[in-house]
């Protein structure tokens, strides 16, 4: 930008948005056009350190119990439905424990993820179906139903490594499946 610009001369201008900061940019383009000519690029802020982003590398590979890590179960919870994945965290925020019956309340008239009733076992198929791709080689489940009692169940030792990788879903939305369709 420490170069003269003439009127009538195109000019190039180039931004980083990975490490200008906006003042930096207006700055840039108020003296491209001439409106603040006595700005220079050694006039400019420093840009902030980026702050890095958490991803699934910064999840625990370390086993929680019977094969499960935290990275396991967020790559689940990252590919079950959106409607799988929302049971998945109400049965955590409840401690792991649940009627099939108070699930099913719970999400008969929910505001972002409304599932009619007797379609809970339906919406939960995803879970059975990714567990198999992704979970341990073994044949341990993340979730459970007792049908005698009529009760959801996530193993105790599993509760907390999931409440983790829900944290960094809840940090990177950008990493979880959004819908129905998978390409």
């Amino acid at each position: 930008m420490g170069a003269e610009i003439v009127e009538g001369e195109s000019v190039r201008l180039v931004i980083d948005t990975q490490s200008d900061t906006y003042e930096q940019a207006i700055a840039a383009v108020q003296a491209a056009y001439g409106f603040n000519a006595g700005a220079l690029v050694s006039d400019w802020p420093e840009a902030p350190a980026l702050e890095p982003r958490p991803g699934p590398e910064d999840l625990s590979g370390e086993d929680l119990g019977e094969g499960w890590t935290e990275r396991l179960l967020f790559d689940t919870i990252a590919a079950v439905m959106p409607g799988a994945r929302a049971v998945l965290r109400r049965l955590v925020d409840l401690g792991g424990t649940a009627s099939y019956d108070d699930i099913q309340e719970y999400f008969a008239d929910h505001p972002e993820t409304p599932i009619p009733r007797g379609r809970i076992g339906g919406t939960l198929t995803s879970v059975r179906a990714v567990r198999r791709r992704i979970g341990p080689d073994n044949n341990t489940r993340l979730l459970e139903l007792d049908d005698r009692v009529r009760v959801y169940r996530i193993e105790p030792f599993l509760v907390e490594g999931m409440r983790r990788a829900f944290a960094l879903a809840d940090a990177r939305p950008d990493l979880l499946r959004q819908g129905p369709a998978c390409p």
